[in-house]
């Protein structure tokens, strides 16, 4: 990214978002409660600028979504059905993906080398391989880190499952776990007055002020910050952003009544809100075995969510701020053992990308007839990160100091796939 593509932008204060609506025009009519709710969101965040990515954990085969290879030795029975961009076909399971297309760009070549999957997760949640002298921030956590406003109430960093936290970043911008994706989680909920909750804060205060005078500073610094920013949530209004329930009945079936749906539901909800990065688990991708039953079942969950949060986010008017990335830790492997299933492959996978600035109904790079290797247009991790953050407006050379002091970029080499953007 160049200098002169950098944008920097100071947060309003929710003061100033509240005097730019009147309440002659909400009254009129002439702006609704939607409007209101995305302009605040926008003031939130620097740029109004979110993310929501679509985890799908294990592993996702390319052959069964976005890069299938029917009527070829490497391609199973997996069948293609026609998009809604002419020319462009995808596995036949996700047929509402395919009439969202449109608004999706499939990045069919991108490359690795991690095959592990714990040093593959850590590598696309990072950008970096595991290193034992540091933990890495995340990029979810690097994101909230430029975009998000510490005084919001609700966490920058949502996640469904457990997943890589701050690093060194602090506890500021590690994830907020929902275990149960729609209800209000249990742990926000007061179960005595506030009057007597704020008394128990002030205790827990001089107690950590008394830690930290016998040497405990750090520790109890980052035990305070992670209170009073619970706190900030409990006592808030904002906190109901977690409950789906007053969604319409229509709504949550299309997205899907089951825990990957409604984390795309709550994702929506979020963002919508203010939060800048949500992250949604699909499970179970690591198909070494029944390999086409398995990612029969689990795209008959992911494809209506990821077709409604894309169709959903569009009219709201959020998409084109909200970048919505569907990937895995790696790709399967071109040959089907006799178990029916498809290995680990780091070589030649997909990756699918809509709204935040990117250009839909494309396809960037191809892998070879077989699908052992890509044909053109490689796309590494670095590249990716690089592009997600052009996407933002962020810039990817950003260094923050380790706790060793060594200075670490966002993104440490890469550049942006501009066909993205085109």
């Amino acid at each position: 990214m160049t200098s002169s593509s950098r944008v920097t932008l100071e947060t309003l204060s929710r003061r100033r978002l509240l005097q730019a609506v009147p309440a002659t025009a909400i009254a009129a009519g002439s702006v609704g409660l939607s409007d209101v709710v995305s302009l605040r969101a926008d003031q939130l965040r620097k740029q109004g600028r979110s993310v929501i990515l679509l985890w799908m954990q294990g592993g996702p085969s390319q052959f069964e979504t976005f890069d299938p290879k029917p009527g070829t030795t490497n391609g199973g029975p997996t069948t293609a059905i026609s998009t809604a961009v002419p020319g462009v076909q995808i596995a036949s399971t996700w047929t509402q993906t395919a009439k969202v297309l449109d608004k999706l760009a499939i990045i069919r070549s991108m490359t690795n080398k991690e095959g592990n999957h714990q040093r593959a997760t850590y590598q696309l949640h990072t950008g970096y391989v595991p290193a034992g002298s540091v933990k890495h921030p995340s990029l979810g956590a690097n994101i909230a880190k430029q975009l998000s406003d510490p005084a919001f109430e609700l966490p920058a960093v949502v996640s469904t499952n457990r997943t890589n936290g701050a690093g060194f970043l602090g506890v500021d911008y590690e994830p907020f776990v929902v275990g149960n994706p729609g209800q209000l989680p249990q742990n926000v909920a007061t179960t005595v007055p506030v009057s007597r909750y704020r008394r128990r804060l002030g205790l827990l205060g001089r107690l950590d002020g008394e830690f930290a005078g016998r040497g405990g500073r750090v520790v109890a610094g980052d035990h305070q910050r992670l209170y009073k920013k619970s706190s900030r949530m409990v006592l808030s209004r904002n906190v109901t952003a977690f409950d789906i329930s007053g969604e319409p009945d229509s709504l949550k079936q299309r997205y899907g009544d089951n825990a990957f749906g409604r984390g795309c539901l709550l994702a929506r909800r979020l963002v919508e809100s203010g939060v800048t990065f949500v992250e949604v688990h699909s499970r179970g991708w690591d198909t070494h075995q029944d390999n086409f039953d398995r990612t029969t079942t689990l795209a008959g969950q992911v494809d209506p969510a990821l077709g409604t949060l894309i169709d959903d986010l569009d009219s709201r008017g959020l998409l084109e701020k909200t970048l919505v990335i569907w990937m895995g830790e790696f790709g399967r492997s071109p040959r089907v053992n006799p178990q029916t299933g498809r290995g680990h492959y780091p070589r030649a996978f997909s990756v699918a990308l809509s709204g935040g600035g990117v250009r839909g109904g494309q396809v960037i790079g191809a892998t070879t007839e077989d699908g052992s290797a890509v044909a053109g247009d490689p796309v590494s991790v670095p590249d990716l990160f690089c592009s997600i953050c052009h996407s933002l407006n962020i810039d990817p050379r950003i260094e923050r100091l380790s706790p060793l002091g060594r200075p670490m970029k966002i993104v440490d080499g890469g550049q942006v796939v501009e066909q993205l953007f085109a």
